[in-house]
């Protein structure tokens, strides 16, 4: 229930705070004081877009609190999901910005909208005489026939089923695509594994290919280098080991008169055994500079077909290379096997036929047993509120496939007076004969679902006074198990409230404000009674609103 709600900076309220009890809830005032600006904030609870044109003060942020009391077992599993604070006082929050943002908060933790509407849908029911469109909807009717009859467990099980049933479908769809392509997209991915396993990825030491192949394509001119490089070394004559060798002499004799010298010498030495050492290694490096022609031919048709490999797969190294040929070889499902899990996939399905059908068949049967009830008791409701010459029919007709719900399609079928055809509710429904048949069906729902707070906004509008007080008991009964607020212009509905509340515009140094209050027993027998008489209030109307207090 709504226990308190707080409106600050919008429309024409400055600063509001309301404390609402549970039960009968009835709010009066004159035409243009402020009542819908109400509605509109609670919109805002609800979710609804945000029109910078409600700010009062533009200058200023607007907050619109609302302070809800819930369950733990009806809402505990809603903030575990969202990983928010539960609470059973909880507080939601819609903060607008001078900037046009807005913001959400439940229990002061910001969530998206999306998360908020979720909530507050489970908590508060806005119904006006011009938004009656939920009662044309065809899911709508459906829902109703099935909280009448209890049949939330027995959906819960079908639901489950039908999940299945679904995924499995989609499975075997995929399967058969597969199948359908799979010999032209399978041959080629073969080809591909095929060509990408003869390369022999695991083993290549691909740097190493290319520097044997460059060197082999090049030793005719590295030999010659090399040749030439070690002849100015190793020469006899004027070689430079030989040089080097005629320095080291001459110092060896100084060194024993200088330590300088010494220590160039010990350089001159290091430089020696260096040359020595390339020598040797050039000599090495020329034997391996033999050209082969079959393993030149070798290298070169390895290196090409790695080149195609990388630019046909569009990767850049080796070990993406093998990255493909892994998924490609992880992937490769043969016909075989594709046929096997298709053979798989249909014995589920038919088995989740078979227990879709049966469960279908048990949620039919009740259907059919409780339309009849639903029908009557609508119409018994439709009677005390002045249409007691309507027809209605809640019709149950079988669908050849599954859906979410069963294999039903429910309709109602309406007519309001005698020598009327009956027919879909959408064409033979008028707004004021809407508002009291989406009343009747608001209360048999109260009785068989526990129902958000429910706000009924002038909904008796248009209607004579017998059946206004119809209307209000009606409401009342309602509120023993749930809350009701009811704005209303009408007397016999306004005394019915558990308490009354009073928008008023008062002015203010030239501004203009709402304000509501709370209606103690005296005002609101002259409230009432000036709903009855107008704005000159008589005796006479005093007293016929006590007799409605009674």
């Amino acid at each position: 229930m709504l226990k308190h709600l707080s409106i600050r900076n919008y429309a024409l309220i400055d600063h509001l705070n309301l404390d609402l009890p549970n039960g009968m809830i009835t709010i009066t005032g004159e035409t243009g004081a402020g009542k819908s600006i109400m509605l509109g904030a609670l919109k805002l609870v609800l979710g609804e877009r945000v029109d910078l044109k409600s700010l009062k003060n533009s200058d200023e942020k607007c907050i619109i609190e609302a302070d809800f009391l819930i369950k733990k077992n009806n809402f505990l599993s809603f903030f575990i999901e969202h990983d928010l604070e539960f609470d059973e006082n909880t507080i939601i929050r819609r903060e607008i910005l001078p900037s046009g943002k807005s913001r959400a908060f439940i229990n002061d933790s910001p969530v998206t909208l999306d998360i908020l509407q979720k909530l507050t849908s489970r908590l508060l029911d806005i119904h006006s005489q011009f938004e009656t469109a939920q009662l044309l909807n065809e899911k709508f009717q459906l829902d109703l026939l099935d909280h009448f009859s209890s049949l939330q467990e027995d959906k819960n099980e079908y639901e489950k089923i039908f999940t299945q049933y679904h995924l499995e479908n989609r499975k075997l769809q995929e399967l058969k695509d597969k199948l359908l392509t799979g010999s032209k997209d399978q041959e080629y991915s073969k080809y591909l594994l095929e060509e990408l396993e003869k390369a022999e990825l695991d083993e290549l030491q691909f740097d190493e290919l290319q520097s044997n192949f460059n060197l082999m394509k090049n030793s005719e001119f590295l030999a010659q280098i090399l040749s030439e490089s070690k002849q100015i070394i190793d020469n006899e004559d004027v070689g430079l080991l030989q040089q080097i060798q005629v320095i080291i002499s001459r110092m060896d004799k100084a060194s024993q008169v200088s330590i300088d010298v010494e220590k160039l010498l010990g350089r001159i030495n290091g430089i020696k055994a260096e040359l020595q050492d390339i020598s040797f290694e050039s000599e090495n490096l020329l034997e391996k500079l033999e050209f082969d022609p079959i393993k030149f031919e070798e290298y070169n048709q390895k290196i090409n077909l790695i080149h195609s490999l990388l630019y046909k797969h569009k990767v850049s190294d080796i070990k993406e290379l093998i990255t493909v040929r892994d998924d490609l070889a992880k992937n490769h499902l043969d016909l075989e096997q594709i046929e096997s899990l298709i053979f798989e996939s249909e014995k589920k399905i038919e088995e989740c036929t078979e227990i879709l059908s049966k469960r279908a068949k048990i949620l039919s049967s009740k259907r059919l047993e409780n339309a009849p009830v639903l029908e009557k008791n609508i119409l018994k409701i439709l009677s005390n509120l002045g249409m007691d010459k309507s027809q209605i029919e809640i019709k149950v007709d079988s669908l050849k496939d599954f859906t979410p719900s069963g294999t039903d399609k429910v309709s109602i079928l309406f007519s309001a007076n005698v020598g009327m055809p009956i027919q879909p509710i959408v064409k033979a429904i008028s707004g004021g004969e809407r508002s009291r048949v989406m009343l009747a069906i608001k209360k048999i729902m109260a009785e068989n679902v526990e129902l958000p707070t429910l706000i009924l906004d002038e909904i008796d509008t248009g209607v004579s006074g017998r059946i206004a007080n119809e209307m209000g008991k009606l409401m009342r009964d309602m509120s023993k198990s749930m809350q009701i607020v009811t704005i209303t212009h009408l007397p016999q509905v306004a005394a019915k409230g558990k308490i009354q509340l009073k928008v008023e515009k008062q002015e203010n140094k030239g501004k203009t404000t709402t304000g509501v209050r709370k209606l103690s027993e005296e005002e609101r027998i002259e409230e009432i009674a000036q709903l009855i008489s107008g704005s000159d209030v008589t005796e006479s109307a005093r007293q016929q609103a006590i007799e409605l207090f009674k």
